[in-house]
């Protein structure tokens, strides 16, 4: 397994590849991986020859007062874990390499960064297409692997790919789940010990959304209010945001159908947590480890 820091450098080991008739995958990571990251590698690794992973903790992503500077890291823990999944590739570039200088022309996100996150992060998805376009452009994969859990992100950035016309195949992957149906992120190493217990209700609140749909209750307001209701028995549970959302558009909708996405946004001590559901399939869909 080869770390390459320098763009051109991956740009030229990609390019080799490719002229030897290897495909490439490419899966995007902040790094602090965890099993969710694992599975994006194993998705890959199923549909291309060789497999890269980028780790880089993008700041155009991050606004002001967010957690930036105490992003975790450990770049050492990340590489062993790529090798041990089988990854070829770890792109590890400088912040300086991606941004040279104050650029002139940037990506925005447009309306679909209008819902769910887009107004309490403004800027953000504009960052990370950014970032994105950037690591496709550098590391030219073939496939490129997002996780289910950033449902925003990955209809972002999946219209990117067709309104751009890049030669990529963007695949979305499963939420990977804990025991207790907690989604995994980085950012779940935040928690304390009560409250990680507490995010328990976050998987809790979306299989009530659910039952309540099976039941033939399909009103976005009754679903959504179930969902509070579950939080409003855990005080620990800050809630952002919850909403019933087309899922191409991402725009807000009255009456919800099986592709309708619930998704939801929450602070639970120093994290802010999001997670979703597909409503025709509920959080049993997903991958659970453990």
């Amino acid at each position: 397994m080869q770390l390459i820091s320098d763009p051109s450098e991956m740009r030229r080991w990609s390019r080799a590849h490719h002229a030897s008739g290897k495909t490439i995958g490419l899966v995007p990571t902040m790094g602090y991986l965890h099993e969710g990251h694992l599975r994006l590698i194993d998705n890959v690794r199923g549909q291309t020859d060789l497999v890269v992973v980028s780790v880089f903790v993008n700041p155009t992503q991050f606004g002001p007062g967010e957690d930036f500077l105490t992003y975790p890291r450990d770049l050492e823990r990340d590489r062993a874990l790529i090798r041990d999944r089988g990854g070829h590739c770890v792109f590890v570039p400088d912040t300086s390499d991606m941004y040279r200088s104050d650029p002139m022309v940037t990506l925005v996100a447009g309306p679909l960064a209008d819902h769910l996150c887009g107004p309490g992060r403004p800027g953000h998805f504009d960052g990370v297409l950014t970032i994105v376009a950037k690591l496709f452009n550098v590391v030219e994969p073939d496939v490129a692997v997002f996780g289910r859990k950033d449902a925003q992100q990955a209809r972002i950035i999946t219209c990117m790919v067709q309104d751009l016309d890049f030669p990529i195949q963007v695949v979305v992957a499963p939420t990977v789940r804990e025991r207790d149906r907690v989604a995994m992120s980085s950012r779940n190493a935040y928690l304390s010990p009560q409250e990680r217990l507490a995010a328990g209700a976050i998987p809790r609140s979306l299989a009530a959304a659910h039952d309540l749909y099976r039941q033939g209750n399909n009103e976005s307001a009754s679903l959504i209010a179930a969902i509070r209701r579950v939080f409003g028995e855990e005080s620990l549970i800050d809630i952002e945001y919850v909403a019933a959302v087309d899922p191409e558009t991402l725009a807000p909708v009255l009456t919800a159908d099986a592709d309708t996405v619930v998704a939801l946004a929450v602070r639970v001590g120093k994290a802010r947590l999001i997670d979703n559901i597909v409503l025709g399939a509920g959080v049993d869909a997903d991958e659970v480890v453990g």
